[in-house]
């Protein structure tokens, strides 16, 4: 059995939801797609800045790859997942 660490736990749960909120609607308005990943991360455990959820936020509404190993590595500024 291969047992994540918490970064691996951190990349899977951020993963899951940058493809839940890209599904839910990609063309939504930024405001409601910052809403749906509030709820998301909660749901998941996961914490972010305020400046990462802006990000993200961002990337999202503009289709841009989000770098999930990049929000993994700065698990000190959000939280665990």
């Amino acid at each position: 059995m291969n047992d994540l660490n918490q970064d691996d736990a951190r990349v899977l749960a951020l993963l899951g939801v940058v493809e839940r909120i890209t599904a839910w609607q990609e063309t939504a308005p930024e405001g409601t797609i910052q809403d749906e990943l509030d709820e998301a991360l909660r749901e998941a455990g996961v914490t972010l800045t305020e400046e990462q959820k802006e990000h993200v936020a961002e990337q999202i509404s503009s289709r841009e790859d989000v770098d999930l190993d990049l929000l993994a590595a700065d698990s000190g500024e959000g939280g665990p997942a």
